[in-house]
């Protein structure tokens, strides 16, 4: 399969098919989301991820991780365990202890919902744990002049504009929810805490070509750049239920 992916429908779940195996091939890449993985197992308690949701799973690998985790994406895809809208959780109030999402929260077209419903279904001491693009100076740059997904910090609301369910987007959504309007969503969800907001991955998506390119440098010599740069292009996020 071709590691150079422009001009492709990304709303097409074969191209999220397609992306699973390339993901398998790109050292880097696969690199990226086992540190992802990573860092929700060590946010979470119970290691095998049960009455743990994934959502938006679509071509990723949780499950070698933490193998009770209940994999979902609003696209129905043949290998995840329920098709999801993150707007409307199949869930009963308190019964899951996590949910996970890598580069899915700027995707969700109404996020108030989504925020609503998770605190509806997180238990006391559950939590939010999400991996998403920074509004950095560094980040910004890269995702308004080299990304195809829309970059816009000066967003007035929370809601996407009309796309389908993989191209609507605005990167800047996490910032903008969770730092800008940080007390609005504590009034919207008074028993949901941002307990943690830090950048990291400065280079290591990038380099690794993401979907769409091949990757740029050996994964040995990836891996140091991306440790001594200062900045970062993603942020890890943590939400606590009280």
């Amino acid at each position: 399969m071709s590691t150079v992916r422009r001009d492709v429908d990304w709303d097409d779940p074969q191209t999220t098919i397609d992306s699973k195996e390339l993901i398998q091939q790109k050292p880097l890449l696969k690199y990226f989301y086992e540190a992802c993985y990573r860092f929700f197992q060590s946010e979470l308690d119970d290691r095998t991820g049960e009455n743990t949701l994934e959502l938006g799973s679509g071509a990723g690998f949780i499950k070698n991780y933490l193998p009770q985790c209940i994999t979902s994406d609003v696209l129905d895809l043949p290998f995840i365990d329920e098709a999801i809208d993150a707007r409307n959780l199949p869930f009963e109030s308190g019964e899951l202890s996590a949910i996970c999402m890598i580069d899915v929260f700027h995707h969700i077209p109404d996020v108030n919902q989504f925020l609503v419903e998770a605190e509806r279904v997180l238990k006391p001491g559950g939590k939010i744990i999400m991996v998403e693009p920074a509004n950095t100076r560094w980040g910004r740059f890269i995702y308004q002049n080299f990304h195809h997904e829309p970059f816009d910090p000066d967003m007035k609301d929370w809601t996407l504009p009309d796309g389908g369910p993989m191209s609507a987007a605005n990167g800047a959504l996490p910032w903008i929810v969770f730092k800008r309007d940080l007390q609005e969503m504590s009034q919207l969800c008074p028993q949901l805490n941002l307990t943690s907001f830090e950048t990291c991955f400065p280079l290591l998506y990038l380099i690794s070509g993401g979907l769409s390119y091949p990757q740029l440098v050996p994964t040995s010599v990836a891996k140091f750049i991306d440790k001594i740069c200062p900045s970062g292009m993603f942020y890890k996020i943590v939400i606590s239920k009280w």
